[in-house]
């Protein structure tokens, strides 16, 4: 499912500037979960795309995109740290049984933090309905389900991201690159995410000097 475009695409690189500060208690809720699996870096990343994506997309629900991107890989805090690796990078890492486990305890996470912040039942369920099979459930039910995947996704092609992520899977970042743009760029479900991970991927390939370093 491809969604048309509604407003201008921003490909620019992404900036700092579009992290809002609205959401800081929940950031705060999840400060240990960040410190597992490079989420320090890779949510605040993924967050940023997904207020890119928000903007492109404005008929979608922006709070519960922002709330489930920012919660959604949590869950990896409360898998066993020493499989996180071999399991869920490895051949079969789509489909790993550790995914689902870190869907599940995610989904717990966001039912603990955003009732006392405020948050009710509905958008909580709206919330965990995303978190629950972002990586492991194969369609979108939704557009918000669609930018939370996408924003998920587009991290990886940063420089950041391809670094993290080339090191988990064991390939060199030129590696790498290839298969971002072979199999992940097919997997993107908007026209704005696709245009954001085609002029991420050519800046962080020109930046890594892969054409070189292959």
């Amino acid at each position: 499912m491809t969604l048309p475009t509604t407003h201008p695409v921003d490909t620019s690189p992404i900036s700092a500037d579009s992290a809002g500060t609205d959401l800081d208690p929940v950031w705060r809720s999840i400060v240990a979960e960040s410190r597992v699996r490079g989420n320090d870096i890779h949510l605040p990343i993924s967050f940023a795309y997904a207020e890119r994506l928000c903007d492109a997309y404005p008929d979608a629900d922006a709070l519960v995109v922002r709330v489930a991107i920012l919660l959604h890989d949590t869950g990896w805090a409360r898998v066993d740290e020493t499989r996180i690796i071999s399991e869920g990078f490895g051949d079969n890492w789509r489909q790993a049984d550790i995914r689902f486990e870190h869907e599940r305890h995610g989904c717990d996470i966001a039912r603990e933090v955003l009732p006392p912040l405020g948050y009710d039942d509905g958008f909580v369920r709206r919330v965990t309905d995303i978190i629950d099979g972002h990586d492991t459930r194969r369609e979108s039910r939704s557009i918000e389900d669609s930018l939370v995947r996408d924003a998920d996704r587009l991290w990886r092609f940063t420089p950041a991201g391809i670094a993290l992520a080339s090191g988990w899977f064991g390939l060199t970042p030129a590696e790498y690159c290839r298969r971002l743009r072979s199999e992940i760029v097919p997997e993107l479900l908007t026209h704005a995410a696709v245009q954001m991970a085609e002029a991420d991927l050519a800046r962080s390939e020109a930046l890594l000097k892969t054409e070189l370093l292959s």
